[in-house]
Parts: structure tokens; C-alpha cells; sequence
């Protein structure tokens, strides 16, 4: 039985992670779905994921402590590359991610739903990385993401101190881009992830490999990689179809991914 379901409405692909007995927490097995989910994705059909939890308690609740508890060092770097693997993956992954995040999202709950490009939540939401309360750091990329969100003072302060952050303070924060009622949550994903899919597909995702890449340089060196993306969207049909449409004043154009 996979711990990550997978739903398809159209161009919109929802992941489920569905462990909710366990707070939908994160052991090698649910890693190893998701990866096995994102594999599956279809890239010419699917035009936006988005990725949420089982339940209404958890989002993901973090990584399963029964699991870690007896881990050598060595068991232990293994296990954290490998998330790290599959966040990146999902970090990186062409098409725009959304988290719906429902619930509790810590640790590597929280590091989850950072790996996506944007982070919706439910009004009883709650992040947090507490793991200095267990005598480790985070680790699947929460040192590095959290402060890239958020600033370096405000992610050091959540981090040494181990507090959770409720929906509201996620928002003023930056963490989150919206808070919703836990019932509006999941239509409200859908509703954005299906303005983005109306999009032309290739530039959206030009746009997030642009981004991506550009957070780690220089201005100058990130201004090639955006001149890189920009010109390779031109000759692409849907570039074709796109600026015919607005200088017809088309409406609902309907972009064809290629």
C-alpha cells in the first residue's frame, strides 16, 4: 500500500500524503512513495500539482521519531540525503507546486511544504521546527530553506528556540502566502493551481526554472539565465498562439504545451 495517493482533475494533479494514523509522518517508506509519485506525473497532461495530507489534524506531522530513534550516524546521513534527494526533486520539479498545508506541518512537515514553490494553509495550521528539542537539527533542508523565506534572524529565532508559528504569523512572516478555512483550503489550491494551468505552460515553467537558478547568483549571472529562458520560450507555438491571441483581443486562448 503507497502512502502517497494521486488524483488527476483535468491538468491538475493532487499527491496525498495518506498516513493519517500516524499524522501523515515522514519515515523511508513515505519518501520513497512520493518519489514514485512524482515520478508518475504526467508531464504533457498535468499542468500544476498540488501536495497535501490525509486528514485534518496534519499536513505532515514531521519525520517518524519511532523510526530515527535507534539510528547510527551512518543511518542517520543516509536518511537525511535521501530527503534531501526527493525535496529537492520536488524543489526543482518543472512543473509549479502548491502545498495545501492542513494541520501540523513540522519538521520535516514543514520542510515539505517549503520545497514547494507556494504555500497555502487551513486557519489551524501550525509550522515549526522543533528538532533541537530532540537533540539533532533539521534535516531535510530546513536550515537552508526556512531562512531563504523568512530571513536569517527570524529562521535562526524559530530554530533555536523550537517554537511553532500558527497560521496567522506564518502570513505576516512570509511562510505562507494565504490562510484559508480548513474547508476553503483544498478548493482554494485548486482554484490557483487551475489560473496557473490556464497559462501557457512552457513559459510558467521557464519562469520557475529561472527563478530557481537565479536565487543562487549573482544579478549579472542570473540575468543570463533569464534572457536563456526568455528566448527559448519564442518559437514555441503557444509563444505563437499567446501574442497572436492578444493582439486579436482573444480571450481563453488555450495554450497546447508546444
Amino acid at each position: 500500500m503507497s502512502f502517497v495517493t494521486s488524483h488527476q482533475e483535468g491538468s491538475i494533479l493532487t499527491l496525498t500524503l495518506d498516513r493519517p494514523q500516524a499524522l501523515n509522518a515522514l519515515n523511508g517508506q513515505v519518501l520513497e512513495d512520493l518519489d514514485e509519485a512524482l515520478n508518475g506525473v504526467d508531464r504533457n497532461t498535468v499542468r500544476c500539482l498540488i501536495l497535501t495530507g490525509a486528514g485534518d489534524r496534519a499536513f505532515a506531522a514531521g519525520a517518524d521519531i519511532a523510526a530515527m530513534a535507534n539510528m547510527t550516524e551512518d543511518q542517520a546521513a543516509a536518511f537525511s540525503r535521501r530527503g534531501n534527494e526527493v525535496f529537492r526533486r520536488l524543489e526543482t520539479f518543472p512543473l509549479p507546486t502548491i502545498a495545501a498545508v492542513n494541520g501540523y506541518a513540522l519538521g520535516g512537515g514543514c520542510e515539505l511544504a517549503m520545497a514547494c514553490d507556494i504555500r497555502l494553509c487551513s486557519e489551524n495550521a501550525v509550522f515549526g521546527q522543533p528538532e533541537v528539542t530532540l537533540g539533532i537539527t533539521p534535516g531535510f533542508g530546513g536550515t537552508q530553506r526556512l531562512m531563504r523565506l523568512v530571513g536569517m534572524g527570524k529562521a535562526k529565532e524559530l530554530i533555536f528556540s523550537a517554537r511553532n508559528v500558527k497560521a496567522p504569523e506564518a502570513l505576516e512572516m512570509g511562510l505562507v502566502n494565504a490562510v484559508y478555512a480548513p474547508e476553503e483550503l483544498l478548493p482554494a489550491a485548486k482554484q490557483l493551481a487551475a489560473r496557473i494551468a490556464r497559462n501557457a505552460p512552457i513559459a510558467v515553467r521557464a519562469c520557475k526554472a529561472a527563478m530557481n537558478e537565479g536565487t543562487d547568483l549573482g544579478m549579472d549571472e542570473a540575468m543570463a539565465a533569464e534572457v536563456r529562458e526568455f528566448s527559448g520560450c519564442f518559437e514555441t507555438e503557444d509563444q505563437k498562439r499567446g501574442m497572436q491571441g492578444f493582439l486579436n483581443k482573444q480571450k481563453n486562448i488555450g495554450f497546447e504545451n508546444k
